[in-house]
């Protein structure tokens, strides 16, 4: 009866799912934050698409792959579900990506980060959105070498978005020479660093490269502070948004160099989303690229929705998709390519020093943009099977 079920639920009404981190480590990075974005993006696109209305709900995979599928499975078979959005924790995504496939619905990876998602396990019902563990891997990997970095030990989340994240950097980094002189790894959630940050610092590599994110990344960097490892080794947070600039502060987080394709404060059409959004936010938090992604992803998929005139088939959706060319206030132009991976440029930002900033959330200096051709893996070497020759 569940086919049937989700049917009859689906009848008349189009369902999006936020599904994410609402509780944990990456609550303030994802969580409530993403799934305002997708409300927005929703009562911004009129509340209606192919005659249907739209709705979206919230689920809370607590980084737990096992909930992650359950949730998913639910969605897709009973609640009606067309599309599931956010995803951030890359196990469950490639566990999610899977699983729609299988029901040919949409995911679109906008909180995810691992690559594989564009590279073997690409799939036609699936779109990576904002960022991935290349992009970031390689752009301030290059970044730090150019600034003479010649050697790097890392402290990294032990689970697929982190070891990718290690593996992409240490790719760029081998090009130049740098030498990877060894790895910490830790669970997500970990309390106390002090374990891990003793062996970065024996190892005496020039710099201290941190392959995690959300809270883990404030709490490394914290700790790390604690230590004073800063005035021997360079401290590189290879995911770090604003939240983690704000829990830090400006006089810890100053000078610190990171790659991002949105800020909030960029341009006009950037800061007049922000402020609707921080208005909105249960913490009136400013939005990272992560929300923005969110956004401008339910965008598109809406847009596509509308040219198929359904969401039934997310084969086809996915297709429609790639084949008309993004475009919204906070990613400006860009497409998605046949492997899934939306295209837009990359920034390279460095944090600012305390007398530089002007309010609450200037945190952030642009160094150089990174342009969208060079920003992510040539999509003759991610090695999808949707990738013809």
């Amino acid at each position: 009866m569940a086919p049937a079920q989700a049917q009859a639920q689906g009848q008349g009404v189009i369902r999006i799912g936020v599904l994410n981190d609402m509780s944990g480590v990456y609550s303030d990075d994802q969580g409530p934050g993403s799934l305002l974005a997708a409300q927005m993006a929703v009562e911004d696109f009129g509340g209606s698409v192919a005659g249907q209305k739209i709705e979206v709900l919230s689920g809370d995979h607590q980084n737990k792959t096992d909930q992650g599928a359950q949730i998913a499975r639910r969605w897709l078979d009973t609640e009606g579900v067309t599309m599931i959005a956010d995803l951030p924790n890359s196990a469950i995504a490639l566990a999610v990506g899977d699983i729609v496939r299988d029901h040919n619905k949409v995911m679109i990876g906008s909180g995810a980060g691992t690559s594989a998602l564009t590279g073997p396990k690409c799939s036609p019902n699936t779109v990576h959105w904002t960022y991935d563990t290349w992009a970031y891997g390689h752009g301030l990997a290059r970044a730090v070498i150019q600034q003479g970095v010649k050697s790097v030990f890392f402290i990294t989340a032990d689970y697929a978005f982190g070891q990718d994240l290690e593996k992409q950097f240490s790719d760029e980094a081998a090009k130049s020479g740098t030498k990877i002189l060894g790895s910490a790894r830790h669970p997500i959630g970990l309390n106390d660093f002090s374990s891990l940050l003793l062996q970065a610092q024996s190892s005496g590599a020039d710099a201290i490269a941190f392959a995690n994110a959300g809270g883990d990344t404030t709490n490394s960097l914290k700790q790390a502070g604690e230590f004073k490892l800063a005035q021997r080794q360079k401290l590189l947070a290879l995911i770090m948004g604003q939240n983690n600039v704000r829990a830090l502060g400006l006089q810890a987080a100053q000078g610190t160099m990171l790659v991002v394709p949105f800020y909030w404060d960029m341009n006009d059409a950037t800061r007049a989303w922000a402020k609707r959004f921080e208005a909105r936010h249960p913490k009136h938090l400013m939005p990272n690229d992560m929300h923005a992604g969110v956004y401008s992803a339910t965008l598109h998929y809406l847009k596509a929705v509308a040219k198929v005139g359904n969401a039934t088939d997310g084969k086809a959706v996915v297709n429609a998709m790639k084949a008309m060319p993004t475009d919204d206030p906070l990613f400006g132009k860009g497409s998605i390519r046949a492997d899934g991976r939306k295209i837009h440029p990359m920034y390279l930002f460095q944090v600012k020093a305390p007398n530089e900033s002007n309010g609450p959330w200037d945190f952030y200096k642009l160094v150089s943009t990174i342009p969208a051709e060079q920003a992510f893996r040539p999509l003759n070497e991610g090695g999808c099977p949707l990738v013809t020759n």
